[in-house]
């Protein structure tokens, strides 16, 4: 009987007992409350209980402990309280017992080493407490074993993986201690492992080995010791490495450098030694590195800087030396950059002004560093807080500084600076403790001795300030004058009629493109010969994409918008255009298109992207490459990407950003299959205060039905564009057939779909690990797709859910699964 995903309320009735040849109960994802019934160990055929996702209180009922032939029973996301009878070690069974996010309270019945055929036990977010049953693991078949987020103590038992089929392992955030259990190092099956935040003590290289299915191990907030093994090295497929807060001593193995796959890697507050190896800078697809408070030495390896990924850097606390390597300025996509309290020494290289997404702080304080503050510092204007406190500085604090809008916090305490502090908000709002140390300052600050009355004092440097005012005065007024009989010769020759490459080219010669300003708009048009057709790469709605080569060997997407035929329609293309711009300008994230610069010029708009060699997906998928070249992984990347650029956008941007449009021709691939999502052109940014009431956008067919009445859109209208696009993805095709016959499909058995025969036939069917990954990405786009937008999940929870669920549990193979089976998805 599956009732499940309805609106359901009220308890379970009593009489439930009295279909006593029931198999499959699904009640999950509904709002039912009350005690389960004491009656519910009457259904002793039963195979399947789901009652999971409602608002169920009391206690587990022993009587459930009759229920022999149940292989699944699913209780979790409710209320339930009380201790976990010790009678369910009597479902002989059971294989999938998932009880997490409750209010279970004591310990874990004794019984639970009973359960011979269990396989995955998740118990993660409750209030239990108590030692785990020390012949717990025992059957040789567990693969995942959730037990987070409760107060568990004691050891680990000793033979938790003797079978050595553990795939996932995750107990952070209790109060194990003792030594881990010496099986998990031949456990070659492990692919997540979370053990952060306990009390573990013993060797590190003791409790573990080679690993190569491993994509997630967390240590952190333990008592670990030992050395890091250069086995590590063949760890393949890690993402994540965290073993911050241990006592982990030695030096980091060179052989790290070949996990290719690294993303995280964080060694904080340990007590390694030597240098960082070189070999590091192979990490490409590294965005975090951290490996603060050690006692690392030697010199920065200057190919950290080939590290384009990289978005946190912080080497801070260490004994390091030498120069600041100037290849960190490469560093596009840094937002938190950290070398404090090292031996550094040396100039402040003038390329740490290229990092323009650097925003959470610079902080290069406690070091030895000499010479001038690079006045290109003034170009960070996302960069919140800024630290050169505690060096040999001279000179005086550039006042391009305070054009840094962002900046909130600054400090230049005790170093050799003088003249005045610049007048911006962060400088004027800062304790004057960030200024001490420095006898040559002055400014109108407290603490700071007034530059009017050092002036006075010396009235040679007040006559030079005073001819230099004047000589201003009379540039300005010489510059005025120009620039009048400027506009007036511009405005006699814009009626003239000259061909228009020459008319592009007078236009733009001043307007300087990028935020680096490494090329200009001219430069473009001489590119795309003054944007001819044969450099056009796409059009859309609100203009033309080219391809522009430039001389300096980079190439570039360049969107020309006109808007120059009615008012009404002027005011539309330039609000797509400011739309781009405001949400482009603001957001920084691997999978969304990256927005090099911008201007209007000559009744045009402009838009400079980073050129994507794939172009975009719709072209890929539909092309031959579709099939050569989008395997299952490929796709499965693909849908990654997207759902964790939109659960930025909403989750993650103030305010948040929905985008309006997600389609597959908004969609763009780099050459290595990197998705990046584009096209802000129709974004609304939901602030406090505004509305979420808009003229209709997007593409019909992806497009959440709620908008044919309301006309509303919410982050809920990207979630439905995003599981259109997933499936698309995934059958090959537009989904709209597939999803108007599912309410007959759930209802006719003999009309069911097999999801073999709904994916992509292009392909081989997926094998292997991918077979769970692409069952559970179809079951998320079904959700995704809901008609009531309450019932579909925030991309939060999307991105999560498919980040960390490396795989589904399936209850049957392969080729038997049907489509109505995947509608009913609910963390």
């Amino acid at each position: 009987m599956d009732l499940s995903s309805n609106s359901l309320s009220g308890p379970i009735p009593h009489s439930i007992g009295n279909l006593k040849h029931l198999v499959f109960l699904y009640l999950y994802a509904n709002n039912l409350s009350g005690e389960i019934p004491n009656e519910i160990g009457n259904l002793v055929e039963l195979n399947h209980l789901e009652l999971s996702g409602n608002s169920l209180n009391g206690s587990i009922p022993p009587s459930i402990g009759n229920l022999k032939n149940l292989v699944r029973l699913q209780l979790f996301d409710n209320n339930l309280s009380g201790e976990i009878p010790s009678e369910i070690g009597n479902m002989s069974a059971l294989q999938l017992l998932d009880l997490h996010t409750n209010q279970l309270s004591g310990h874990l019945p004794d019984s639970l080493s009973q359960l011979l055929n269990l396989s995955i036990f998740s118990i993660l977010t409750n209030n239990l407490t108590g030692m785990i049953p020390s012949d717990f693991g025992r059957n040789g078949k567990l693969q995942d074993v959730s037990l987070s987020y409760n107060s568990f103590f004691g050891e680990l038992p000793r033979g938790l993986c003797t079978g050595l089929a553990l795939q996932i392992f995750t107990v952070n955030k209790n109060n194990f201690s003792g030594a881990l259990p010496s099986c998990l190092k031949n456990c070659s099956a492990l692919t997540r492992v979370r053990l952060d935040y306990n009390h573990f003590t013993g060797d590190i290289s003791e409790a573990f080995g080679v690993h190569p299915n491993l994509y997630h191990l967390d240590l952190t907030g333990n008592s670990l010791t030992g050395t890091l093994s250069s086995d590590w090295g063949q760890c393949s497929s890690l993402e994540m490495f965290h073993i911050d807060g241990n006592n982990i001593s030695g030096e980091i193995p060179a052989t790290f450098g070949k996990i290719t796959s690294l993303q995280d890697l964080s060694l904080a507050s340990n007590l390694l030694i030597g240098p960082i190896p070189i070999e590091l800078g192979n990490l490409s697809s590294l965005f975090k590195l951290n490996l603060s408070d050690n006692i690392l030495a030697g010199q920065i390896p200057s190919n950290l800087g080939s590290l384009t990924k990289l978005q946190y850097l912080d080497l801070s606390r260490n004994k390091l030396s030498g120069n600041i390597p100037h290849e960190l300025g490469n560093l596009d996509p840094l937002l938190l950059f950290d070398l404090s309290q090292n031996n550094i020494s040396g100039k402040i290289p003038n390329k740490l002004g290229n990092l323009l997404m650097l925003q959470i702080f610079l902080n290069l304080s406690s070091n030895s560093l000499i010479g001038l503050i690079p006045s290109d510092l003034g170009k960070l204007s996302h960069l919140e807080s800024l630290n050169l406190s505690d060096n040999f500085l001279t000179g005086q604090i550039p006042e391009s500084l305070s054009s840094m809008l962002s900046l909130e916090s600054v400090d230049f305490s005790n170093n050799n600076l003088s003249g005045p502090v610049p007048t911006g908000k962060a400088f004027k709002d800062d304790s004057p403790q960030a200024y001490v140390g420095n006898p040559g300052l002055c400014g109108d600050f407290q603490g700071l001795i007034s530059c009017y009355a050092n002036a006075i004092k010396n009235s040679s440097i007040h006559r030079k300030k005073l001819i230099l005012l004047i000589f201003l005065l009379i540039v300005g007024v010489v510059l005025l004058i120009a620039t009048i009989v400027a506009i007036l010769m511009f405005s006699r020759k814009k009626r003239e009629k000259k061909i228009e490459i020459k008319r592009a080219n007078k236009d733009v010669t001043n307007s300087i493109w990028g935020r680096d300003g490494r090329f200009s708009l001219s430069d473009i048009v001489n590119a795309t010969n003054n944007f001819d057709e044969v450099f056009c790469i796409g059009k859309g709605e609100f203009g033309s994409v080219y391809k522009a080569e430039l001389s300096v060997r980079q190439v570039i997407a360049v969107k020309r918008i006109q808007a120059q035929d009615t008012e009404d329609v002027q005011d539309i293309y330039k609000k797509s255009f400011e739309n781009e711009i405001r949400a482009l300008t603001e957001v920084r994230h691997r999978n969304i298109v990256k927005l090099h610069g911008f201007c209007k010029s000559g009744g045009y708009m402009y838009l400079v992207y980073e050129y994507l060699e794939k172009g975009s997906f719709s072209d890929v998928l539909y092309g031959s490459e579709g099939e050569r070249e989008l395997n299952w992984a490929m796709r499965v990347k693909v849908i990654r990407g997207i759902a964790h650029a939109l659960a930025y956008l909403h989750q993650d941007c103030t305010p948040p950003i929905v985008h309006r449009d997600i389609k597959l021709n908004n969609i763009l691939l780099d050459s290595e299959f990197e998705p990046k999502l584009s096209d802000f052109g129709t974004a609304k940014l939901l602030g406090l205060g505004s509305t979420s009431w808009i003229s209709v956008a997007g593409t019909y067919g992806y497009m959440a039905p709620e908008l044919a009445y309301t006309m509303q859109f919410t982050e809920k209208c990207d979630v439905y564009s995003f599981g259109m696009v997933a499936l698309e993805i995934l059958m090959g095709k537009h989904p709209g057939d597939l999803l108007s016959s599912l309410p007959s499909v759930s209802s006719s058995l003999e009309n069911d779909l097999l999801l073999k025969d709904v994916l992509d036939q292009r392909l081989t069917p997926p094998t292997g690990q991918l077979v769970e990954e692409v069952v559970f990405l179809f079951e998320v786009a079904i959700t995704c797709t809901k008609e009531m937008p309450e019932q579909r999940p925030t991309m939060q929870l999307v991105a999560q859910e498919i980040s960390v669920r490396r795989q589904a549990y399936l209850s049957e193979p392969f080729h038997a699964i049907r489509i109505s089976k995947l509608t009913h998805y609910k963390k």
